[in-house]
């Protein structure tokens, strides 16, 4: 009999005990899943990271720490961790839902759509967007969610550049990577797509310099994570035109404070950190398909590598 701790808010046991107790019967395995337990008898941690489980020291048995949320930042850091810590990827929920979020921002910003949506003097004005490939897309950040992203987009039409900090090879996207590599995607980009993850290495990747090699009145979209976005380089490059709109799904700060610039800009969308999420039954086969691996002695999957972040 293995344990299985559900370390997360309240309301999320509500939602996730039945997905969960379906997928951990599916493996054949013999289990307890509970939401309390002396922490020397636990196997497994399927934890998010505002629970109240911040101390791993007593969980002396535990085998792996299975994060329900796609983002790690908020653990990967933690020195009580030392067991194997996966993140979630969910093809089947959460990389669906950025995929829709994603190709629906893109297209409205690619068809001018808010021109017609909100037209209160009536302005009749003819004039049809461009065709997909004539509208350049860069996505940073080639992981699950990016490649999936700019592979919905190519098929669209649109050449997609992806950047990453490691090489890739992904089909139908022109994938750069490095320094150089940033610069010469970012260059002459008319919507620009960030998902990336938030480490050292990508604060404020997004700054006056680099925004300064879009396209004039290029669109950013950002459902990745906040700190990407320098905000004060940001706001002056609405301000100057050289940003024409920015869609913010995440924020330094969440809930966005009420008094932030980017609540009045009316070049910018706010939207409240809706872009994609995990889905309970999904992200419970992942949860369980870990657990079912690591009983059986075979490697986990998704696993963070703690000095990259992610």
């Amino acid at each position: 009999m293995i344990t299985v701790l559900f370390a997360a808010l309240p309301d999320r046991w509500a939602e996730y005990e039945e997905p969960l107790r379906r997928a951990l019967d599916d493996t054949g395995l013999a289990y307890d899943l509970v939401t309390e337990a002396a922490p020397e008898t636990v196997d497994y941690i399927v934890y998010a990271p505002n629970s109240k489980v911040q101390d791993f020291r007593p969980y002396t048995k535990a085998k792996a720490v299975l994060n329900l949320w796609a983002g790690v930042e908020n653990v990967v850091k933690n020195d009580t961790l030392t067991v194997p810590l996966a993140r979630m990827v969910d093809e089947e929920g959460l990389t669906q839902g950025m995929v829709e979020w994603v190709t629906g921002h893109v297209l409205r910003h690619h068809l001018g759509m808010d021109a017609h949506i909100v037209n209160p003097d009536h302005d009749w004005v003819p004039k049809a967007a461009p065709l997909a490939f004539d509208r350049p897309v860069t996505i940073l950040g080639l992981g699950v969610l990016g490649a999936a992203c700019g592979q919905m987009l190519a098929r669209l039409g649109f050449p997609v550049t992806g950047w990453s900090r490691s090489e890739k090879r992904i089909d139908g996207i022109r994938c750069l990577h490095g320094d150089d590599g940033l610069a010469e995607a970012l260059t002459g980009a008319q919507i620009l797509v960030l998902l990336l993850p938030n480490t050292p290495a990508t604060e404020s990747v997004v700054n006056a310099d680099r925004l300064a090699l879009l396209a004039p009145g290029a669109a950013i979209i950002n459902p990745g994570r906040g700190p990407l976005i320098d905000d004060d380089a940001l706001l002056a490059a609405l301000d100057s035109g050289q940003i024409g709109h920015a869609t913010l799904d995440v924020f330094r700060v969440e809930p966005l404070p009420q008094d932030h610039p980017f609540w009045a800009h009316p070049n910018v969308t706010v939207t409240p950190h809706i872009a994609s999420e995990t889905r309970p039954d999904s992200a419970s086969r992942v949860v369980a398909e870990n657990i079912r691996r690591g009983e059986a002695n075979e490697p986990f999957v998704h696993l963070v590598d703690r000095a990259a972040g992610y």
